[in-house]
């Protein structure tokens, strides 16, 4: 699916891992490839399901990240400025200023946050010392593989001697078999909570992350009764739903029916109350068993 969808980029430079492990497996993987090809390269590490305007702005912090991790060995996150007291992302608490870049400013950081409730999320836009948890790093290879060593030894030791093999034809296997003997754990878990020496970039652009149906309603066309789609809709006392086709040349009819979200995959079609996304989760993993 990546590369169907990223034709520009060279199918190698695309990894696949043989099963779930959350993300400090991939980081740890990436940086360690990157560094038997490249050396000590700077690494930047987004997700895939986020909504970020203008993308001009996002470059330049990016950029300012980049110049600034060549020159030292802190791990950067990036911070975006809350609009509202959410209790869906994390936070980051700010420490002191330590650099401005054309603009751009970066803090230590004090500490990660936890998703709060709504008080303490109120709480957190208040004091002005808070930031949305964007999950987007920029470090250099060694910097982050010298975290992971500090703080999951073992994921470097197993991956490390997978990559051993990267390029041959003992690669896939010995990936498959590094992975099944790790733990999965997220980086921010495993290590950009534990490490010293972290530094959030203050961001001005709009973010969202779209891994949720219901973030998904803002980026989508709305007809006259709130209805949000993608494909063609067809609806009769309907409102407040949200129809994504994957094929836009499809066509679904509503009829009656009040915030659903309806998603049209394959030979697949998910309905679901909007208050119910979260179970999505658990009736798949079920299903799968």
């Amino acid at each position: 699916m990546a590369a169907e969808q990223l034709p520009q980029i060279p199918r190698a430079n695309i990894i696949g891992e043989p099963m779930r492990r959350d993300t400090a497996a991939a980081a740890c993987l990436g940086a360690l490839i990157c560094k038997k090809l490249f050396g000590n390269p700077v690494i930047i590490t987004l997700t895939a399901d986020h909504m970020i305007e203008p993308v001009d702005l996002f470059q330049r912090a990016l950029l300012s990240a980049v110049r600034f991790a060549r020159n030292n060995n802190a791990l950067y996150t990036f911070g975006i400025q809350p609009t509202y007291p959410a209790t869906s992302y994390g936070y980051l608490e700010l420490g002191e200023k330590v650099a401005e870049d054309d603009g751009i400013e970066h803090f230590k950081l004090q500490r990660f946050k936890e998703k709060p409730d709504l008080e303490t999320a109120r709480r957190y836009v208040e004091s002005g010392r808070f930031r949305w948890n964007s999950g987007m790093f920029v470090w250099t290879a060694g910097a982050i593989l010298e975290e992971i060593n500090k703080h999951i030894p073992s994921h470097l030791e197993a991956l490390s001697e997978a990559v051993k093999f990267y390029g041959t034809s003992q690669w896939p296997e010995a990936l498959e078999r590094a992975f099944g003997t790790l733990t999965a754990i997220s980086i921010d878990y495993a290590v950009m909570e534990k490490a010293a020496n972290v530094r959030c970039v203050g961001c001005a652009f709009s973010w969202s992350d779209v891994g949720g149906w219901n973030a998904i309603k803002d980026y989508l066309p709305r007809d006259e009764a709130g209805n949000c789609c993608r494909g063609s809709v067809i609806s009769m006392d309907s409102e407040g739903n949200l129809v994504f086709c994957e094929q836009p040349d499809e066509s679904v009819m509503l009829i009656g029916v009040k915030d659903l979200i309806i998603v049209r995959a394959g030979n697949r079609t998910l309905v679901t109350h909007k208050d119910r996304t979260e179970d999505i989760k658990k009736l798949v993993e079920r299903h799968l068993k």
